[in-house]
């Protein structure tokens, strides 16, 4: 006769992970319902930097909110700046010159390989694949040298001006990055030999945080969360904005919407983008970098300091500001997470009435219960690190 044994009873446990967890950047906390280490049900809190960017706007100039635009997605603010001045030159009735434009482009570009390396890289070393962190952080930092040489900072850049860009591309800069993107293809190389036949980081990956392509939807999900599920929207193709609509590139897709796919999205968006930066180079034009219009691009230096008519444009220009037009206009642009959305009202004169941001990290967090829910703690950490929560972003 078999003896019985007891079965032991079940218990339902609630913990808090984060904010002080290393893996949830400072200011995310997970309010978690477990049975046993399986996640019944996850609350979550994106927590706060205290910044306010979108009322403190209200309180700025229309060209003193660009650096302020750096600091929402920090690991590629160029793409902030771009979609800003996008918005605010609509509100003007204003078009750059072709070489700006082709400018933007690039340096859009180059902020997009930097977050997807930040993101792939960070996500890697927390799941203890740390060498393809140390590889993908050597060709951040490839990335990061070129774009400081550009703009002349290395994180809040704010090099994108309403009207135009601060100043034109460097002398070499076009043989620099030649050589810059062969070794980031080598890296790039280097970490597919690690990771693509490696059965932990498969096992970790694979099959875990999938969400669908009607729950994505639901929830707004864009970017390339959004497109590992096999829907292809991308704003670059979409609503073509600048001079996308004059390149060549594909769109990555996965299929089964889990963070193996979303990995591997960003890994062939970093190609794609390298693909597109290469071709602006062949086809951007000469020109001027900025409108011809001195009551949206302040005056040269030389003139404010050599002369009373300019040191007063110039004292007007920053005191006033840019007078824009009375309006409302909605502007969305293709960033590193998804679709970044500025919404920008004007009652007419030197300052927004208000501006609000659609941030793909914000909707993204929305939806990482559905993300996590029925699967264990430790897929917790692989599913947020593809999420590449931003807290710039999510703070409101």
């Amino acid at each position: 006769m078999k003896a019985k044994t007891k079965e032991l009873p079940l218990e339902t446990m609630e913990l808090q992970m984060g904010p002080s967890h290393p893996a949830t950047h400072g200011t995310i906390k997970f309010n978690l319902k477990l049975e046993g280490e399986k996640i019944l049900a996850c609350d979550v809190e994106v927590g706060f930097l205290h910044r306010g960017f979108q009322k403190s706007c209200e309180q700025a100039t229309w060209t003193q909110v660009v650096p302020y635009t750096d600091r929402l997605n920090y690991a590629s603010p160029l793409i902030n700046n771009v979609g800003y001045a996008l918005a605010v030159e609509k509100l003007l009735g204003v078009q750059t010159p072709p070489r700006c434009q082709f400018i933007r482009v690039i340096m859009s570009e180059l902020s997009r390989i930097y977050d997807h390396l930040t993101c792939c890289g960070m996500a890697a070393s927390e799941m203890g694949a740390i060498t393809v962190a140390f590889y993908l952080m050597e060709a951040r930092e490839l990335i990061i040298r070129v774009i400081e040489e550009v703009t002349g900072a290395r994180l809040t850049v704010t090099y994108v001006r309403i009207g135009g860009v601060k100043h034109d591309l460097p002398q070499g800069f076009e043989s620099q990055l030649a050589q810059i993107f062969q070794t980031l293809e080598r890296l790039l190389l280097d970490c597919d030999r690690l990771l693509s036949r490696n059965r932990i980081f498969i096992d970790r990956v694979s099959g875990i945080g999938v969400i669908s392509q009607e729950t994505a939807i639901q929830y707004g999900l864009t970017g390339p969360i959004l497109r590992s599920t096999g829907i292809n929207y991308d704003v670059r193709k979409a609503n073509p904005y600048l001079v996308y609509d004059q390149l060549d590139f594909e769109v990555p897709l996965g299929e089964k919407g889990d963070n193996y796919d979303r990995f591997v999205c960003r890994v062939a968006e970093i190609e794609q983008s390298v693909r597109i930066v290469r071709q602006v180079l062949k086809k951007i034009p000469p020109g001027p970098v900025f409108v011809d219009d001195p009551r949206i691009v302040p005056p040269e230096k030389e003139k404010v300091y050599g002369s009373i008519e300019g040191l007063m444009h110039h004292f007007k220009f920053i005191m006033q500001g840019i007078q824009v037009p009375p309006g409302e206009v909605y502007q969305a642009v293709e960033g590193g997470n998804g679709e970044l959305g500025f919404y920008i009202v004007s009652e007419g004169g030197g300052k927004p009435y208000l501006l609000r941001v659609r941030p793909p990290c914000f909707i993204a967090m929305s939806a990482f219960h559905e993300m996590v829910q029925g699967a264990m703690v430790a897929d917790i950490i692989p599913t947020f690190g593809m999420v590449n929560m931003i807290g710039g972003e999510c703070d409101r």
